[in-house]
């Protein structure tokens, strides 16, 4: 069965995110297509960009790379939960992201984010990034306002209109996955 991460892309105190992937976990456990595991970056402190480069399948230096790459290479597919921050991406998330390679390679990833503005400039940084790191996106995107889906900015309150988009992203995370599995099968041993 496929293995689907849902990271939470922000470590800040009284971050939102949390709220929200609890969200995206509890609508995702309900299916039957996809295990799902949801990925705390405050859970894998990584320093600021400490490996050498090129970043290589499987030779890092440090256990705390060593532990990312692990949990990463153990996952068919992603679900990012981020927030906008100052029209971009948290840092956290993008150290993330920067810190591993073939790792990622040919795992869709589908975007839940929040913000102002529904965090939608965030995501069109993240597309850029898990096309460099090929990493098929989907379509289907969940944007959640600070003004609509959040009571006094801070709790969670999502309408039930999101639920059909999130199904739909998940449903396209799970079908490019899917199809991405021939690429990600370890190459045949020459005999």
């Amino acid at each position: 069965m496929l293995k689907i991460g849902i990271i939470l892309g922000s470590t800040r105190p009284n971050r939102n995110g949390a709220q929200v992937a609890k969200w995206v976990l509890d609508t995702a456990s309900r299916r039957v297509d996809a295990e799902f595991e949801l990925i705390d970056l405050r859970d894998h402190p990584l320093p600021h960009l400490d490996e050498p480069l090129p970043p290589s399948l499987g030779r890092y230096q440090n256990e705390h790379t060593r532990q990312w790459a692990d949990k990463i290479a153990s996952l068919d597919g992603f679900v990012i939960v981020t927030p906008e921050y100052n029209h971009g991406i948290p840092g956290v998330l993008k150290n993330a992201l920067d810190f591993l390679y073939a790792e990622w390679n040919n795992k869709a990833v589908g975007f839940v984010s929040y913000g102002g503005v529904g965090g939608v400039r965030a995501v069109e940084q993240l597309r850029l990034v898990a096309g460099e790191l090929q990493m098929p996106d989907v379509r289907q995107q969940v944007a959640l306002s600070m003004i609509t889906e959040f009571e006094n900015y801070s709790v969670f309150k999502p309408g039930a209109y999101n639920v059909p988009a999130l199904n739909t992203l998940l449903d396209q995370v799970i079908a490019w996955s899917t199809a991405l599995a021939p690429l990600r099968a370890p190459a045949p041993v020459a005999a």
